[in-house]
Parts: structure tokens; C-alpha cells; sequence
């Protein structure tokens, strides 16, 4: 299983280096796309504060992938 990044880019593109998928998301609408077209193969993503706020706790409820929220 993979590890993915959603939200701000000057937020998430230092994970790259640590060969976190990271697809950038600057608002709520590219955050619920971004999310919606998730690689099969992810298993954890890790979200920005306001990735997490554009997508909600329906869709962070499910049981896959397991979501962690970043610190603001």
C-alpha cells in the first residue's frame, strides 16, 4: 500500500521526498476530486487541516484508507 498527501501544495510537497504521493489540492472542490480519484493501492492519506475540512467526516468515517489529519 501506498501513502498519498491531499491539500495545499506548499503544505504537502515536502512529503514527496519521502515517496508520499502527493496531489496538491488548493481548494474544497479539487480536494473532494483529488480524493474521489484516489490510486487504488493507497492506503493512508495524509491530510492539511483544510483538505480534511472540504472533505468532511462522511467520507473520513470510512474504514479505507486510513486518514491522518496534519497539526494547523
Amino acid at each position: 500500500m501506498r501513502v498519498a498527501a491531499i491539500g495545499e501544495r506548499r503544505r504537502v510537497s515536502g512529503l514527496a521526498t519521502a515517496g508520499v504521493v502527493v496531489l496538491p489540492a488548493e481548494d474544497p472542490e479539487s480536494a473532494r476530486s483529488v480524493w474521489r480519484e484516489l490510486p487504488a493501492d493507497v492506503g493512508l492519506v495524509i491530510l492539511t487541516p483544510a483538505a480534511a475540512t472540504a472533505l468532511g467526516p462522511g467520507l473520513l468515517d470510512a474504514e479505507e484508507p486510513l486518514t491522518a489529519v496534519m497539526p494547523p
